[in-house]
């Protein structure tokens, strides 16, 4: 019988991963509310986890699900007119360049997703299936369209 690592730790070894891919889904701000919603529900399902689980998987699939919850509500929320008086920190954003996330936000939905799963999270396909619903060659195929648009796209080339 194995015992499990304290969720402290489990927040601690994922934490960025997560964070990562909030980011890529979602605006700076949305990104650090999904974090947060997803810790927060991961820890209430954590004692019933299995002992064999992919816990980064297991954590992916939850901020996506967060992630498609903030972009619901946020389509039924009026747009703010003021800028906001705070600028978004580039914690977690590999490269904090601007540019390339503003091209992977515009990305079709599945491919932003796929590139998001496979590049910045570094899940296998048939896990990306699982998560966005598909098969591993859709995945794939989706991850790969995603960094062809990057590339044709993006100045500097987009993820090699």
């Amino acid at each position: 019988m194995s015992i499990k690592q304290p969720f402290e730790k489990v927040v601690e070894e994922h934490g960025g991963t997560v964070l990562r891919v909030c980011r890529v889904l979602l605006a700076s701000h949305d990104a650090d509310d999904a974090w947060s919603e997803t810790f927060l529900s991961a820890m209430r399902a954590y004692p019933d986890l299995s002992d064999t689980a992919n816990v980064e998987a297991w954590l992916v699939t939850i901020a996506h699900r967060k992630a498609i919850d903030v972009l619901r509500s946020r389509k039924r929320q009026p747009v703010p007119v003021e800028a906001l008086t705070e600028a978004p920190t580039t914690l977690g954003v590999p490269g904090a360049d601007d540019s390339l996330w503003e091209e992977v936000r515009a990305l079709p939905d599945k491919q932003r997703q796929a590139v998001a799963f496979h590049y910045v999270a570094g899940l296998p396909y048939a896990e990306i299936a699982q998560i966005i619903g598909g098969t591993t060659d859709a995945a794939r195929r989706a991850a790969a369209d995603g960094i062809r648009n990057l590339r044709r796209n993006y100045p500097g080339g987009g993820p090699s």
